[in-house]
């Protein structure tokens, strides 16, 4: 089963405020590392969203098919960052589900438009 593209836009902005706040909402911006990389991530994930060719896009410069590789990339990266960054004994799950989330995502989501778009976007 695909993700739609729409349901992946819903899902790039929900995720980038989880990562943007998740330190203070699940207690461990104690950590800079842990901080640095959950936040610095969720900017990541907000900025590629609004950058996209796909229905959540605002700007809309970057292909579906770049953002969705990135995903994955972003996904990796953050599943490894605790052990990457020393950060493992202090907090790891958050760093771990989203990575997870944004992989999955990242390789089920429909890479065409079903929709018709007009010649100017």
């Amino acid at each position: 089963m695909m993700i739609s593209r729409i349901a992946h836009a819903w899902l790039d902005y929900l995720s980038a405020l989880v990562l943007i706040f998740a330190p203070w909402a699940f207690k461990f911006s104690n950590s800079d590392e842990a901080t640095a990389v959950s936040v610095g991530s969720g900017f990541v994930v907000l900025l590629l969203s609004v950058a996209t060719k796909y229905e959540g896009g605002l700007y809309r410069r970057v292909s579906m098919s770049m953002h969705l590789n990135l995903d994955v990339f972003l996904g990796v990266f953050l599943i490894a960052s605790p052990w990457l960054f020393s950060f493992k004994d202090k907090v790891y799950l958050p760093h771990l589900v989203i990575g997870v989330i944004a992989i999955i995502a990242g390789l089920f989501t429909e890479r065409q438009s079903t929709t018709k778009q007009s010649s100017w976007q």
